[in-house]
């Protein structure tokens, strides 16, 4: 059987556990945010790489129980893999979000600008704890929080919001204009005449 003693010394086996480990943690964390966006593809990929990775680790650590510093390793991995993976999937930016804005009555700049910039909103009257409110739903890409945010802060700095991730959805903001869309959904929707 193939032990890293074969390759490497002895005292680089924990820091192959250890770097490894957060490879195979980080890329597990990004499998399950495709899983969860319904992206069957990518996270298939990961998840054969992820498992290889996982078995070569694994095989090292049982290769050198008597060495401690290896489930030091292994552990520290798993936790620095999370934290990473996490980041990573943060920084990406992949899906859909749900946005809940919930605004004092007199949010008509709000949603003028909202609009402006490409938000479809939708508004629903409230009533809530100090009076009538404001509900506004949009949906939009990840990528487009930042914006969103801004705006909030800019007319509306004590509104209360949630945001949730959005598996399917019909329509978003971009999909009116082709040009945003990238060549391969361009393409089928052409060959389906949509």
């Amino acid at each position: 059987m193939f032990s890293l003693l074969d390759v490497i010394p002895d005292f680089y086996v924990p820091f192959f556990i250890f770097f490894a480990r957060i490879l195979d943690v980080s890329l597990g964390t990004l499998r399950i945010m495709f899983v969860s966006k319904g992206l069957r593809t990518k996270a298939s990929m990961l998840g054969f790489v992820e498992v290889l990775i996982w078995i070569v680790i694994v095989a090292q650590v049982f290769q050198n129980l008597d060495n401690w510093v290896n489930y030091v390793a292994y552990a520290g991995g798993f936790a620095t893999g999370t934290f990473i993976g996490m980041f990573i999937e943060e920084r990406m930016k992949v899906g859909v979000q749900i946005f809940r804005i919930i605004v004092a009555q007199d949010s008509d700049v709000l949603i003028s600008k909202l609009q402006e910039a490409d938000f479809r909103v939708t508004e629903i009257d409230g009533q809530g704890k100090f009076g009538p409110v404001k509900i506004l739903f949009t949906v939009a890409r990840r990528k487009r929080w930042q914006k969103l945010e801004e705006l909030l802060k800019e007319y509306a700095p004590a509104a209360f919001f949630s945001v949730e991730d959005v598996k399917d959805v019909s329509m978003l903001e971009d999909e009116t204009e082709p040009y945003k869309q990238d060549v391969f959904t361009r393409m089928l929707k052409m060959k389906k005449g949509l």
